[in-house]
């Protein structure tokens, strides 16, 4: 089944333009697949039945797999067999049926501003190191990118003259600002952090680690969570709580949940939507414990 799995891979990078992080999914997904029937010694794709896959699903659950993982899982299925069953490869879409569990809404965390400037603030040191870390923290934070669409940033992406990136995801191509403090940021990193981190090494990536390598998306999430921590935040803290927190905190400041969803690259309106409801509850928080006549009403 590997060939399979790799014509459509190639199919939805090269048709349909799929995301990156889509795509990697997917690949996950199908190995993990193509592993359990290997086992039982079953090799070809139209050897497995609609049987076989639920089994499979029973597998993931008895492994403690989260719902959501699971339903991930099924869209990749889903989406491997329809490819079979159009290309010819099979006569019946054997995952038609399957059926996703129930996906609880987790609400995203989110930092206060005050936790976001101070996490911020970390990276202030001269080095080449420190320069490229908090223009990597700036930038995340003023323009809301994915941080695998923040390691894939090239140098012709970012107009620093223009204050705008260009981001890429899959087929699609979007144009996001950015404010003085990330231009500043990346400003000096370029001048001063840059080169040294490249020392005779050439890349078009924008940042680099400490090899002239393109950044990975691990390697900046440790940075992210080493921060932190020199932040005193407790809470969760990933490179995708900065995304949530820049959209949660243009909203509370009203910005249009249109061009929000521009920026963030959503599809759908109501995947941004969910960011007027956080910022809505946070003002009602903040509300009830500062408001004089409700502060008492609380003692």
């Amino acid at each position: 089944m590997t060939d399979e799995i790799q014509k459509f891979i190639q199919y939805m990078k090269e048709v349909r333009r799929t995301s990156e992080n889509t795509i990697v999914s997917y690949e996950r997904d199908l190995k993990k697949l193509n592993q359990y029937f290997a086992d039982q010694g079953i090799l070809r794709a139209e050897q497995i039945t609609a049987t076989g896959l639920n089994s499979y699903i029973l597998f993931l659950e008895k492994q403690g797999r989260k719902p959501a993982t699971i339903s991930r899982n099924i869209a990749s299925l889903k989406a491997f067999f329809h490819y079979l069953q159009k290309d010819g490869y099979l006569k019946q879409n054997v995952a038609g049926e399957l059926k996703a569990p129930k996906v609880e809404k987790k609400i995203p965390s989110v930092l206060t501003e005050e936790e976001t400037f101070r996490l911020l603030e970390q990276a202030k040191g001269n080095s080449p190191k420190e320069l490229r870390d908090r223009a990597m923290l700036e930038l995340l934070y003023a323009t809301g990118i994915r941080v695998s669409e923040l390691v894939s940033l090239r140098l012709s992406d970012i107009n620093l003259q223009m204050e705008y990136i260009t981001c890429r995801d899959g087929g699609k191509e979007r144009i996001i600002p950015f404010g003085t403090e990330a231009k500043l940021a990346v400003e000096q990193y370029l001048q001063q952090g840059r080169k040294i981190l490249l020392a005779k090494n050439d890349s078009t990536y924008l940042f680099t680690n400490c090899s002239g390598q393109a950044m990975s998306r691990q390697g900046f999430w440790k940075l992210v969570k080493l921060y932190g921590k020199k932040a005193g935040i407790t809470g969760e803290l990933t490179p995708h709580t900065l995304r949530h927190s820049f959209a949660v905190h243009l909203v509370s400041n009203g910005a249009d949940i249109r061009s929000v969803q521009e920026m963030l690259g959503h599809a759908d309106i109501s995947t941004t939507q969910m960011y007027a409801q956080i910022g809505e509850n946070k003002v009602r928080e903040v509300y009830a414990k500062t408001h004089p006549r409700e502060k008492k009403r609380l003692l």
